[in-house]
């Protein structure tokens, strides 16, 4: 049995003041301290290339192209994006970079990072593949978590016409029910090991299905603990207002709220479809209204936290640190535990500083095979991109790094 991240109502205690915590984002040997000086280098000349917004959209072209070509560029691939923002192709490969991170008293999420899968055979095979990362995580300590998106569950079609209220076809119900009876089972199988699952976010036209499901597992398994977590993506500007009504759907009914706050990584998708269809994009114009909503996000959950339990995934310091400061004030209420938690290879002086500072820290690290892994590589790439700053902030970082080692 694993050690319970989130305890039950009748475990939960007073929290005080956890003073002293201060975590220095800008202590680089803190920060880059699993790296060895040649791992630090091709760290460096990896994010140098994905600073290059030019590069950048040429090579992840190039790449897509060259694996469909069937062209031999996997060793590649493994090599750089793969092997700095993955954890292996299998749950075993993972083993050493959980002992790894276990060490730095940051705890792993495996992340089976296949999406987008369109055969019923496809989604039995994930099933399978995301069954074994929770039977993996109910044995070891090192894995405490679990999480999948539903489009490897579900067809992405059917999930947008769940979600557009649309008459569905008796096939698609059938396919829509085998869908909820795959999250059924791995919640349920999660559950009864004491296992927290989260569940991805996903694009704006499909969510509301997953929100769906998402709900209707919170209802079966958070009675007495928060086991299921759902994802809010807040640079959605209808968000901040869903999770409070979903704060109040939860204490009507009597379960606990599961909570991951993101900003969210399908912004350039988002506007371009709202275009192209000729609706308002749900996405907030500016950078500034989505930061706005999610330290919002962040301050209702803990001023909620006997019925919220957290986990904040973000890559922002200024949340980072908004965060860790309101966690210092005591609370008069049970309160549940609150999670940090940044993706393997990026944001490692938040993950890494705020692990040493002794707060609960969590990298999501994903796998699978290369081949279906790929469009979650570019996506890393592209975001890194287009993240004003987040590369450079990065890269000076690695620089003052290499500069302390006399590199």
């Amino acid at each position: 049995m694993i050690a319970d991240p989130f305890p039950t109502s009748a475990e939960t205690v007073r929290l005080a003041p956890v003073a002293n915590r201060v975590a220095d984002f800008d202590n680089t040997e803190i920060a880059f301290r699993h790296h060895s000086d040649f791992e630090l280098r091709k760290t460096y000349w990896l994010f140098r290339a994905m600073n290059n917004a030019w590069l950048t959209s040429v090579g992840t072209a190039a790449v897509s192209w060259a694996m469909k070509a069937g062209l031999p560029v996997k060793g590649l691939i493994k090599q750089t994006l793969f092997r700095h923002f993955c954890g292996g192709e299998t749950i075993e490969e993972c083993e050493a970079t959980a002992l790894h991170l276990e060490a730095e008293n940051i705890q792993t999420v495996l992340d089976y990072s296949v999406e987008g899968e369109k055969t019923e055979a496809g989604f039995e095979q994930a099933v399978k593949e995301v069954a074994a990362t929770i039977s993996k995580a109910k044995s070891n300590r090192h894995f405490p978590f679990a999480v999948f998106k539903i489009t490897c569950l579900a067809g992405f079609e059917l999930l947008a016409k769940v979600s557009a209220g649309e008459t569905l076809s008796q096939a698609d119900q059938e396919a829509f029910e085998r869908a909820r009876r795959r999250v059924a089972f791995l919640c349920g199988l999660a559950a009864d090991g004491g296992l927290p699952v989260m569940i991805d976010a996903e694009e704006s036209w499909i969510q509301p299905a997953i929100d769906r499901i998402a709900t209707e597992m919170m209802q079966k398994h958070n009675r007495e603990k928060c086991l299921v977590l759902n994802t809010f993506q807040m640079y959605r500007h209808d968000r901040l207002a869903f999770l409070k009504a979903s704060l109040e759907t939860a204490k009507r009914e009597g379960f606990y709220l599961g909570v991951k706050l993101v900003r969210g990584a399908y912004m350039e998708k988002e506007r371009k479809r709202a275009a192209d269809f000729g609706y308002a994009s749900p996405i907030h114009a500016i950078k500034a209204d989505t930061d706005r909503d999610y330290d919002s996000a962040l301050n209702f959950c803990v001023l909620h936290r006997d019925h919220i339990s957290l986990c904040a995934g973000t890559h922002n310091e200024a949340s980072s640190s908004k965060l860790a400061s309101l966690l210092q004030s005591p609370v008069d209420v049970p309160a549940l535990p609150t999670y940090f938690s940044q993706l393997y290879g990026m944001g490692d002086h938040i993950s890494y500083n705020l692990a040493a500072a002794g707060f609960k820290v969590a990298k999501y690290v994903p796998f699978g095979p290369i081949k279906f892994v790929l469009p979650y590589l570019i996506r890393r790439a592209e975001e890194n991109t287009s993240i004003a700053g987040h590369v450079s902030r990065e890269l000076r970082l690695i620089e003052s790094e290499m500069k302390r080692r006399g590199l």
